[in-house]
């Protein structure tokens, strides 16, 4: 009887390993992780991602994405205007120090992949679509957000662009 327990339990232990591979990798974002941004006046970047990306191009319904941008980070380049981004007019670095994307699914794309998910920002939380690449070091990709639906500086809706293009560069090792 004995004999017959060991060929049960290597069986579930190759199983229970099957599964542990299958699983999506957790990736380590890298410090130099960049989100940048560009509205004409202002632009600039943000850095200070930090989160965790769980991703898996053979398992996206098992991918998962939670990060977060440290509002105090921004640099448009000038001193002044990282002062005036962060206050409470723009940004609101106090109040709302960080910039939140969580994802709900992933999808395979013709050009890549993209994700789908929340973007919280300056206390409103918007569905937002993300396409991105992933080269099996770095998730990058473009897309647009209008500061408006955030309610960012909507004392002056024209000053600058209202839609804004973003760029984001995210090396991850694992």
């Amino acid at each position: 009887m004995k004999k017959a327990i060991y060929p049960f339990a290597a069986v579930i232990l190759v199983i229970a390993s099957a599964f542990t591979v299958i699983s999506s990798q957790e990736w380590i974002i890298a410090s130099n992780a960049s989100v940048k941004f560009n509205g004409g006046d202002p632009s600039g970047e943000f850095s200070g991602l930090k989160g965790t990306i769980n991703f898996d191009p053979n398992d996206l319904a098992n991918s998962k994405m939670d990060v977060t941008l440290d509002v105090a980070t921004i640099n448009t380049g000038n001193g002044m205007k990282n002062t005036h981004a962060k206050s409470a007019k723009w940004f609101d670095a106090e109040k709302y120090p960080t910039i939140r994307y969580t994802s709900s699914s992933f999808s395979k794309t013709a050009t890549g992949f993209e994700t789908k998910g929340t973007i919280e920002m300056h206390g409103v939380k918007k569905d937002a679509t993300i396409p991105f690449t992933f080269d099996g070091s770095i998730f990058a990709g473009s897309f647009e957000i209008n500061r408006l639906d955030y309610n960012v500086n909507t004392e002056e809706p024209e000053h600058g662009s209202a839609k804004f293009k973003v760029d984001v560069n995210v090396p991850v090792t694992k």
